[in-house]
């Protein structure tokens, strides 16, 4: 097994990473920026690396930092969580070169499912069901109204090397097309440096499923089910469940068959997700793969009994997944991000001081998080500071737990999400499943 790895990453995700590294007897190497000095994952780990200043692209996406950081400590691995440079092909590729074991797949597969359009083509190829629309980037206006007229509206325009919502704009009629598409084209632009754009049929109050798979370097491939991700508020989620409440056996069976299927004809390694919207009328579309950990991966372990971290490694040194396929769980769980923002004036961030920090417990639940009393959340990163989840025999009893455990838990000194999702989970129409990725665009929670 690796003797050493290095984390590039922050936060929860680069202490939960930690944990498994210490359980498995590997060392650990932390990076942080200068305003990460205190956190968490730089006083467990065995080393830690000031790798440079607050913003992002002058240390965690700083790769002649990391990679120097890497060599120093002699890390003979390196994890990049999700995020970050967790699915970028050019630091997947650098790593190669200097014989340093990225945990994740190979910069060509990352790169290729990276790229939304080249992505879609892939999966249809695969005999993966894909959504209307065109074969590739839009090179010019009067051909993506012509495509969107061909499929008809309304539709939706996407980056090709999106994420987050950004770059992403539907279109519901013809004469709104040319103003969506300069908008696009400027945000996807700025967001990435790539002003690619491709073209959908938009999918109206659809379901977010994805599927967890695993695949190892011998050409197996199995799935741990589906999660449910669609309450969302501007495609960023909120609150993931599984098993879906939408999904029955057939459909199940049949998704995940897809996902194995796709990742086979790729040649994946590791752990990944492929991403489904599926319709009223049950049927699904692939959307998009993510070819690293999943921040909702933690529901999945809470209901398959599979540490995903533990098994990300083992992949990445050689081992064998096990081949026994994914059977329903009887057990339900929730996951709620906490993230350090204003519910009740539009969710605007609010960094500061953890003044006081009360974590819930009891069967059934967990909370992985990186804050502390005093900790001082930097305005510089995600908002998100804290996973909630729970697990029960029942989806209506994982409810009633995760509200407990919400009331349970205390965070003073800044405004948090916490009261959303207190209420989320006294939602009729939540506590029934019916629900779309639309949700909190048609409900009024708050």
């Amino acid at each position: 097994m690796f003797k050493k790895i290095l984390i590039a990453n922050r936060g929860e995700i680069a202490l939960r990473i930690i944990r498994t590294c210490k359980e498995m007897g590997i060392k650990t190497v932390a990076v942080y920026s200068t305003v990460d000095q205190k956190s968490l994952h730089v006083k467990f780990a065995d080393e830690a690396i000031c790798i440079g200043a607050a913003p992002s692209i002058l240390s965690y996406l700083n790769i002649p930092q990391i990679i120097a950081a890497a060599e120093i400590t002699n890390a003979d691995a390196i994890h990049p969580g999700y995020g970050f440079l967790s699915e970028n092909p050019k630091f997947a590729k650098i790593c190669q070169d200097y014989h340093i074991k990225l945990i994740g797949p190979s910069h060509h597969i990352i790169q290729t499912m990276g790229d939304k359009a080249t992505a879609k083509k892939t999966m249809q190829a695969a005999g993966v069901p894909i959504i209307p629309g065109s074969k590739g980037i839009i090179s010019s206006l009067d051909e993506g109204k012509s495509i969107a007229q061909n499929i008809q509206f309304p539709v939706i325009l996407k980056a090709t090397a999106g994420g987050g919502g950004k770059g992403m704009r539907i279109v519901q009629e013809a004469k709104d097309f040319g103003q969506a598409w300069k908008a696009a084209t400027r945000e996807a632009q700025a967001a990435f440096g790539n002003p690619g754009i491709y073209i959908e049929k938009y999918i109206e109050d659809p379901r977010h499923i994805e599927i967890q798979i695993l695949a190892d370097q011998h050409g197996h491939v199995k799935h741990l089910g589906e999660r449910d991700c669609s309450i969302q508020r501007r495609h960023q989620k909120l609150i993931e469940e599984t098993p879906s409440p939408f999904i029955h056996q057939a459909l199940r069976k049949k998704m995940g068959d897809c996902a194995i299927k796709g990742a086979q004809h790729i040649g994946y390694e590791g752990a990944g997700t492929i991403e489904f919207l599926v319709d009223k009328h049950q049927n699904f579309y692939f959307m998009e793969m993510n070819t690293r950990i999943q921040v909702e991966h933690t529901i999945t372990e809470e209901v398959t009994h599979q540490d995903l971290i533990q098994e990300q490694m083992l992949i990445a040194f050689g081992e064998s997944i096990q081949q026994k396929q994914y059977v329903t769980s009887p057990l339900h769980a929730i996951e709620c991000r906490i993230n350090a923002e204003d519910p009740y004036h539009q969710f605007r961030p609010c960094p500061g001081k953890i003044i006081h920090f009360h974590a819930p417990g009891g069967y059934g639940v967990r909370l992985d998080t990186h804050i502390y009393p005093g900790y001082i959340i930097p305005p510089n990163y995600d908002s998100m500071i804290a996973k909630l989840i729970v697990k029960e025999k029942t989806r209506y009893g994982a409810i009633r737990k995760m509200k407990q455990a919400l009331e349970e838990m205390i965070i003073e000194g800044v405004q948090t999400t916490i009261p959303f999702h207190i209420q989320m989970m006294d939602n009729k129409k939540f506590i029934q499943g019916d629900f779309t990725t639309h949700f909190l665009e048609k409900n009024t929670i708050l």
